[in-house]
């Protein structure tokens, strides 16, 4: 414990590991750039310097706190430090600010306008460098990177994938893949992680709206949305909502009033991932064979195994993702000229995830040769979309979805939280469904934000070893673990993003990355503390699916036949 005495008030601090973060403790904001509290330290921008008494100047994101120290933080000095750091940025930075898609969001602009930047001094002799559109997630644009380092330390330090890197040196310098590749042709995963990050335009969300306002105005196009669990507890803080406020009911009413045909939850097929997995997982540890079982619902997940631990293939689950699911019934359903009305159907899935963008290109991502996901927009998108079309969530009216697709359970809305498919399969394995059976599995150490977990469950008279983890760089510790003989598990849920789907790389990014996990978590379990059906086997359309029209085509629909 300590005490430093900041523009003359004194200020406790105890286990604060740099000097910025009791600054912030204190309610002093501080510019920043390239700070990230759960990456490590890189000091490259240097706006957040302060001076003490004695006249020197320092970072205070890399300063050590000692007691007794004495700093001031907005000196006449600092200001002119600070504005001049901010000025050479913008002059070797592309300035076509109205037309960026950072442009409001962007933390570059806010601080110029924050020090009275109006005209910059400097040329900018900077290449010009052309944008790379070639991943379907990610958009690169070098001339808008100030070279903070924040995405190439997420992908290395978080994420374990190491795309980007420094490359050159001087005026020369630049994030950039290695030799210079392009993003589609590196080992990323399009998580998005590095576009969280991102203070700037550098690196943006590859967008898909015209595609789906085009769909739209078609009067032969029938457009149907499905929206993911985590998507509605993010997309309402954009326009006045609480933040981690369950705002379905007010999405299902916009999407309407912008025109799609039917609206549907996503949790229905989470639901079916549950029932299928859950009997793939039985049926493997019956035979003893391909285990542990790794779930497939992450397709940033999914790619991370294809492209690091290819002898993992095979413990992959075969069930589709409930996006893909979703979408492969959606077209089924729509084939049959009973339900179609003479149109063609047209499917836009709604994801907190830019690597759903990928996943709906994969040669999985097709059925009976056509198509599965015809669009994948990102919260992001979607709230852009409600701005263009005068959507305001705020007074907007809940409405309910659509059907035959309308129910999904508590178990399928918590997928969007690290450990929440777990929890639904232990949910759908439990022989009873009372009050008490739920909070005993909650309480199993399925939830929580650490990026491993691990639990042992008692079943059918075995012990289930089950980890869960987020974060890639955590699941690389996880099957290393596994290799190595040093774990044996039974079941595997991963999620690439910390914390999983409700920090999806789509997801808006305002906030603190502790507060907004911690307030959409929330929200999303106190949605499934709202559901009348908890668990995926109690759903009544799942007797329906199974039952009825789609009974003679569950393997086509619901798994992947790709090798």
């Amino acid at each position: 414990m300590g005490t430093i005495t900041i523009n003359g008030k004194k200020v406790e601090f105890t286990n604060e590991k740099n000097v910025l973060s009791i600054i912030r403790k204190a309610g002093i904001e501080v510019p920043t750039l390239c700070y990230q509290p759960e990456l490590s330290v890189f000091g490259a921008c240097r706006l957040c310097t302060v001076e003490d008494d004695r006249g020197r100047c320092f970072a205070s994101c890399s300063e050590e706190p000692r007691d007794g120290m004495v700093i001031y933080t907005h000196t006449e000095r600092l200001r002119k430090h600070r504005k001049l750091i901010i000025e050479l940025l913008l002059a070797a930075h592309c300035r076509d600010c109205t037309t960026c898609d950072k442009h409001g969001k962007c933390t570059l602009q806010k601080l110029a306008y924050q020090h009275g930047i109006n005209t910059v001094r400097f040329a900018n002799h900077r290449e010009e460098m052309p944008v790379d559109f070639s991943s379907p997630a990610v958009v690169r644009d070098p001339g808008k990177c100030i070279l903070c380092g924040n995405c190439i330390r997420v992908c290395n330090e978080i994420q374990g994938v190491g795309v980007l890197g420094f490359a050159h040196r001087g005026t020369e310098a630049m994030v950039s893949p290695a030799f210079e590749r392009k993003m589609s042709e590196t080992n990323c995963v399009a998580c998005g992680q590095c576009r969280v990050v991102c203070p700037t335009g550098a690196l943006t969300i590859h967008h898909n709206m015209s595609e789906v306002w085009h769909a739209l105005l078609d009067p032969d196009t029938r457009v149907i949305a499905q929206v993911a669990p985590a998507v509605r507890v993010a997309v309402g803080e954009a326009f006045g909502l609480p933040k981690g406020e369950n705002a379905m009911g007010k999405i299902v009413a916009g999407l309407h009033r912008m025109g799609f045909d039917e609206v549907f939850d996503t949790t229905y097929t989470a639901d079916l991932t549950i029932m299928e997995e859950s009997k793939e997982f039985l049926d493997r540890v019956g035979k003893g064979e391909k285990l542990p079982l790794l779930t497939s619902c992450c397709p940033a997940w999914v790619k991370f195994v294809e492209n690091e631990y290819p002898e993992f293939k095979k413990n992959i689950s075969t069930c589709r993702s409930p996006q893909q699911m979703f979408s492969a019934i959606l077209k089924e359903y729509y084939r049959d000229p009973a339900h179609s009305g003479g149109k063609k159907t047209f499917v836009v899935s709604i994801m907190p995830c830019t690597a759903k963008k990928m996943e709906a290109a994969r040669p999985d991502a097709y059925t009976y040769g056509e198509k599965d996901t015809d669009i994948v927009l990102t919260t992001h998108e979607l709230i852009r979309m409600f701005d263009a079309h005068g959507v305001n969530l705020e007074t907007m009216p809940s409405e309910a979805c659509d059907m035959p697709f309308g129910i999904g359970s508590g178990g399928g809305v918590i997928f969007g939280a690290t450990g929440g498919v777990t929890e639904a399969v232990l949910r759908r394995l439990a022989d009873g469904h009372d009050a008490a059976t739920l909070k005993a599995i909650a309480a199993s150490g399925v939830r929580g934000d650490q990026g491993i977990k691990e639990i042992t469950v008692p079943y059918n008279g075995m012990d289930v070893n089950i980890c869960v983890a987020s974060g890639l760089a955590n699941a690389r510790k996880v099957l290393e673990s596994v290799k190595s003989g040093e774990k044996q598990y039974h079941f595997i849920e991963v999620m690439a993003c910390p914390g999983g789907c409700v920090m999806g790389g789509g997801q808006p990014t305002d906030g603190t990355r502790v507060q907004r996990a911690k307030t959409r978590t929330r929200g999303l379990y106190a949605a499934d503390g709202e559901m009348v059906i908890k668990k995926s086997n109690e759903n009544p359309l799942m007797d329906v699916f199974y039952n009825s029209y789609f009974k003679d085509k569950v393997h086509d629909l619901l798994h992947n036949h790709q090798d």
